[in-house]
């Protein structure tokens, strides 16, 4: 389960949850959250889709996401 593995779903985690990965910011995780309500994740490389994201955050926030 997610909070087994301490990774975050992105198709289900709350706001607050997002925020908690590094690099994602109130802002960030209003543009996660936008993102998943029109398309959900398939993989995590699905987050480079959105604004701001960019391949080195993506990397660090690698680690601790899941999807979907």
């Amino acid at each position: 389960s997610e909070r087994r593995t301490g990774m975050v779903n992105l198709n289900t985690a709350s706001k607050t949850r997002l925020m908690s990965i590094p690099g994602v910011g109130e802002a960030t995780a209003d543009r996660i959250l936008q993102y998943r309500s029109h398309s959900p994740f398939t993989r995590p490389e699905d987050l480079q889709n959105i604004k701001g994201i960019g391949e080195k955050r993506f990397e660090r926030m690698r680690p601790f996401i899941t999807a979907p």
